[in-house]
């Protein structure tokens, strides 16, 4: 297992990955659906900075609280309900970015034990800290990969 320096290390890296693929894209790219059925680069961006604070709860219940309760949410609802094509990516990135520095100070202190702390996520069920922070890294590098899809679609 990683350490928590090593986990908080991966963790902060998410943001300026993140900044990194979409940088230099238009508004019209940001919006653009170049992969039919697949949300738009903004959108994934959008979807991003609101679970960023979703999974930090998480983490901060596990480390807290005894048997916390980690409630689980609908990215489809989300993305229907929140105007995402009407949100700034600048606002959005500020979020991912300001989210990961704070937890990531946070998480670089935790011993061993702690990450090993459990919390009862209302689907998934039992899930260690180590693992949403694991699943917090992972969030971001699975939609980089999105992200670059739609950028080789437009031609970027």
């Amino acid at each position: 297992m990683p350490t928590a320096v090593e986990y908080a290390a991966a963790y902060r890296q998410g943001a300026a990955d993140l900044r990194a693929a979409v940088a230099g894209m238009t508004r019209e790219q940001l919006l653009a659906r170049p992969v039919p059925g697949k949300w738009s680069t903004l959108e994934v961006v959008c979807h991003i900075a609101d679970f960023e604070p979703i999974l930090v709860e998480r983490m901060k219940r596990i480390i807290a609280l005894s048997e916390a309760k980690l409630l689980a949410a609908d990215e489809n609802l989300f993305v229907t309900q929140l105007h995402y094509d009407d949100r700034d990516l600048n606002e959005e990135l500020a979020v991912v970015d300001a989210t990961r520095t704070a937890m990531a100070r946070i998480i670089e202190k935790l011993t061993p034990a702690q990450l090993e702390r459990k919390g009862e996520h209302s689907i998934k069920g039992p899930v260690t800290l180590a693992s949403v922070i694991q699943g917090a890294i992972n969030h971001i590098n699975g939609h980089l990969v999105h992200v670059a899809e739609k950028r080789k679609s437009l031609g970027l």
